[in-house]
């Protein structure tokens, strides 16, 4: 069996030139490699191949374009990563309203089993997602002022501080497991349908620990597919075998899900600031045009045009 082995960074550096990558400063690029991780930096290699096959740069490629591909990434991961980070408080906030106002505000009432859907096919879901929520409460609650502060003087922790110490995953599940009525209330909230929120809470998680753990973000694929929606359409995505191309598995699938989910003026923000990081890189570009980027990232040429759209 092939096994990888270390490398130091002369060695990393003399792979990268044996592909015919361009070193333009070697002391930079050791610098870079050293601080950054080769692996990581590999990974933008892929746009600048010739082909999947012939793994070798394409003539003029240099080492600050795919650095410049890497920054470009980390920045658009930042932007995305605030942005979730208001959806995530909005939702709990949301939730623990929604929760606290049918079921009450201490522990013993809004963890009880039967204010959730007990059918068949969710009881042990029911039962497992508890227990997970009061293990984090009991775990996370030490370490959170707001915790401890009610635990002390009132005896109890309501849910609107309980849901800062759960994690996002579980917040997102804990929507699985509400009764129909409560999962319509929130639902109505965002003029979303039950179906689509219930396919959009685990990419929004998903999306949130990829950017929480600055993992590559630019042409990673969801496991699920979210429904077609009226911004596909309007924006001409072309098909291809009766599916559309963009907007589905992608980077921009996401985009539809926070144009949704963010009040407009963040989402104009939020498309804004993408935009100026697609003008950056486009500048960087020697070997490559923007529109490759555009399309591993499975954004539209008009991607732009979102914005202005009506929900």
């Amino acid at each position: 069996m092939y096994r990888k082995s270390f490398k130091t960074i002369d060695e990393q550096i003399n792979i990268l030139k044996s592909k015919g990558l361009i070193i333009e400063d070697i002391n930079y690029t050791k610098d870079i490699l050293l601080r950054e991780n080769y692996f990581f930096i590999s990974g933008y290699r892929h746009l600048f191949l010739k082909s999947a096959k012939e793994r070798y740069f394409l003539p003029g490629t240099g080492f600050r374009e795919i650095y410049a591909m890497f920054n470009f990434d980390r920045q658009i991961r930042n932007i995305i990563f605030k942005n979730l980070l208001i959806v995530e408080n909005n939702i709990k906030s949301i939730f623990s309203y929604q929760l606290s106002k049918k079921y009450g505000f201490r522990e013993k009432d809004y963890l009880k089993p039967n204010n959730f859907n007990m059918s068949s096919e969710k009881t042990k879901q029911v039962s497992d997602l508890l227990k997970k929520m009061r293990r984090q409460i009991r775990i996370n609650g030490k370490q959170h002022s707001a915790t401890t502060h009610y635990l002390s003087n009132y005896g109890y922790v309501p849910l609107w501080i309980v849901v800062k110490v759960l994690s996002f995953g579980i917040v997102c599940e804990l929507f699985n497991i509400m009764k129909y009525e409560d999962q319509k209330e929130v639902s109505e909230i965002y003029n979303i349908s039950i179906e689509d929120l219930t396919i959009y809470l685990p990419i929004l998680a998903n999306y949130r620990n990829l950017c929480a753990h600055e993992d590559i973000l630019y042409d990673h694929t969801n496991q699920r597919e979210i429904n077609n929606t009226k911004y596909h359409k309007q924006l001409n995505i072309p098909l291809m075998d009766g599916e559309y191309i963009y907007g589905k598995d992608d980077l921009f699938a996401l985009i539809i899900i926070l144009k949704y989910m963010l009040r407009e003026e963040e989402f104009t923000l939020l498309i804004n600031e993408i935009s100026y990081e697609v003008d950056i890189l486009n500048g960087k570009l020697k070997t490559i045009k923007i529109d490759k980027v555009l399309d591993a990232i499975g954004f539209p040429k008009n991607y732009k045009e979102i914005a202005r759209m009506t929900k």
